[in-house]
C-alpha cells in the first residue's frame, strides 16, 4: 500500500528539485521513493501546461464525481430495498427494524436513516435498548408463525396460520396480531381461488304497472305478496288493496 503524503510535503520536495537538489539526494535525505518524486514532477509539468495529461484539478473533480455516483447508487439501492420491505407508511420504530435488516445486508446506516427520514441517533438508541416483554413475545410468535407456514409448504395465509396457532397449538393470540407479524416478517400464503357465484337463471316478470298501484274500481289491479310465497299451499294474495287468502287446489 502506497504511503500518502500531505500537499505541503509534496510542494517542499518540488521546490527542492527546482533549487537544484537531485532525486537521489532527496530519496536519501527524506526517505521517499524515487518513483514518487518522478510522479510528482511529472504531475507538476502537466499542471503548469508543459506536458499533456489530466491536471490535478481535473483528477479531483473525477474523484468527487465517482464518489457522488457511488453515493447515489447506494441511495438508490436503499430506496429499492425499503420499498420491498415497507409496503405502507409505518411509525419510526417499524422503520428502525427495517434499517437494522438493511444494515445487516451491508447498506450504510446513515444512508438508510436519511432515506427513511429518521435520525441515526434515534436508530442507535432503539437498537441498543433492551427488548420489552411485548417485543420478546412478538419474536417468539413470529418463530411459531414461521414454523406453521413452513409446515404448510408455504401455502397458509394469515387466517389458516391463526387457526393452527389457536386450535392446533393452543396459543392465545389474536388474528390481527398474526396478520401484523406475518406482514412484518414478509410471510405470505398462496392466494386462494374463490368459486364464482352462480347467476340466477329463474325468469322474473317485468313491472307491468311501473309501480303505479292506483285504481278506480275492484279487479283492475292484482299483485302478489312474495314475502311468504309457498307453492301449492296457502298463498296470500292482494286483491284491489284488500288481502284475501287463496287456497291452491
Amino acid at each position: 500500500m502506497s504511503r500518502r503524503y500531505p500537499p505541503e510535503f509534496r510542494r517542499k520536495v518540488l521546490d527542492l528539485l527546482k533549487a537544484g537538489r537531485s532525486v537521489a539526494e532527496l530519496v536519501r535525505d527524506l526517505e521517499i521513493s524515487d518513483q514518487t518524486i518522478y510522479n510528482w514532477r511529472r504531475q507538476e509539468l502537466i499542471d503548469t501546461g508543459q506536458m499533456p495529461g489530466v491536471t490535478s484539478a481535473d483528477q479531483a473533480e473525477l474523484v468527487a464525481a465517482r464518489r457522488r455516483i457511488a453515493e447515489l447508487e447506494t441511495e438508490l439501492a436503499v430506496h429499492r430495498r425499503a420499498a420491498e420491505l415497507l409496503k405502507e407508511v409505518v411509525p419510526p420504530k417499524d422503520r428502525y427494524a427495517v434499517i437494522k435488516r438493511m444494515a445487516a445486508e451491508g447498506l450504510p446506516v446513515e444512508v438508510c436513516c436519511r432515506v427513511l427520514r429518521v435520525s441515526a441517533s434515534g436508530y442507535y438508541a432503539w437498537r441498543d435498548r433492551p427488548l420489552s416483554a411485548l417485543a420478546l413475545r412478538h419474536v417468539w410468535l413470529t418463530d411459531q408463525i414461521r414454523a406453521v407456514h413452513l409446515a404448510s409448504r408455504g401455502t397458509y395465509g394469515s387466517r389458516r396460520v391463526h387457526a393452527e396457532l389457536r386450535l392446533g397449538r393452543g396459543l392465545v393470540v389474536g388474528y390481527h396480531a398474526v396478520e401484523m407479524l406475518m406482514r412484518r416478517a414478509g410471510i405470505r400464503g398462496l392466494p386462494g381461488s374463490r368459486r364464482p357465484r352462480p347467476k340466477h337463471q329463474t325468469p322474473t316478470a317485468s313491472d307491468l304497472v311501473n309501480r303505479d298501484f292506483t285504481h278506480s274500481a275492484a279487479n283492475q289491479l292484482w299483485v302478489t305478496d312474495i314475502e311468504r310465497h309457498e307453492a301449492l299451499t296457502n298463498r296470500a294474495m292482494v286483491k284491489g288493496h284488500r288481502r284475501h287468502s287463496v287456497v291452491a287446489g
